[in-house]
């Protein structure tokens, strides 16, 4: 049964899909955001109109974290997002609640704020995403320590959401000297050739950053 996902290369919640797809060759069909009617396709299939959206068959898959665990039972591959043991899946999901809620949410706080007509709060946004990605720095630098991968010794699930949240919060708040736990594994991240692949992708859009990109990654 064929796939289709609605995304953008430089969404962070697209790269988080399109990094599981990629992990395992899963092939799909790419509607790209800027496409022409590919607005009005999602929106007849997913009245929220939030991208990516996952289309397998007849079946709309809404919600990144659902959409990677669709892709683990239906269309399995080499790579398994979620571990068969009950709590080292709960492990895996955690962190992929704390990489999407406390460090990419945390960090478009600023993101949004920039991107308003006026934007008259840009420097308490900063501050307070400054305050959050700290304390979730701190959190993730002890609880991954001693860890190849976020959840463990496997790729899974959080490492899909850890790789475009730590990239781009790093961005906007970065990762400081304090955390080199942090900092090495998103390093490692960038190496993995599946997010080294999202980062090219979306390298020629990086001027819609409204807070500038860096010179860097």
């Amino acid at each position: 049964m064929s796939l289709t996902l609605y995304a953008h290369p430089f969404s962070s919640y697209s790269q988080k899909v399109l990094i599981a797809l990629w992990e395992n060759d899963t092939p799909f069909a790419y509607r790209h955001m800027e496409e022409p009617g590919a607005g009005d396709a999602l929106r007849a299939r997913w009245p929220i109109g939030k991208f990516p959206l996952l289309v397998d068959g007849d079946r709309s898959i809404a919600e990144t974290s659902i959409i990677i665990e669709h892709l683990d039972l239906h269309h399995r591959g080499a790579v398994r997002f979620l571990p068969d043991d009950p709590a080292a899946a709960l492990e895996a999901r955690l962190l992929d609640r704390i990489f999407d809620n406390h460090v990419m949410n945390a960090m478009q706080g600023a993101v949004n704020e920039s991107l308003r007509e006026r934007p008259d709060r840009l420097d308490e946004a900063k501050r307070t995403a400054a305050a959050a990605l700290e304390t979730a720095y701190g959190w993730l630098e002890a609880r991954i320590d001693g860890r190849r991968w976020a959840a463990g010794d496997d790729f899974s699930l959080a490492d899909c959401a850890a790789a475009p949240a730590l990239f781009y919060a790093d961005w906007v708040h970065p990762i400081g000297g304090a955390f080199p736990v942090l900092r090495t594994y998103r390093s490692r991240l960038l190496e993995r050739p599946s997010f080294a692949r999202a980062v090219e992708e979306a390298r020629k859009y990086r001027h819609y950053f409204p807070l500038g990109a860096p010179d860097r990654d």
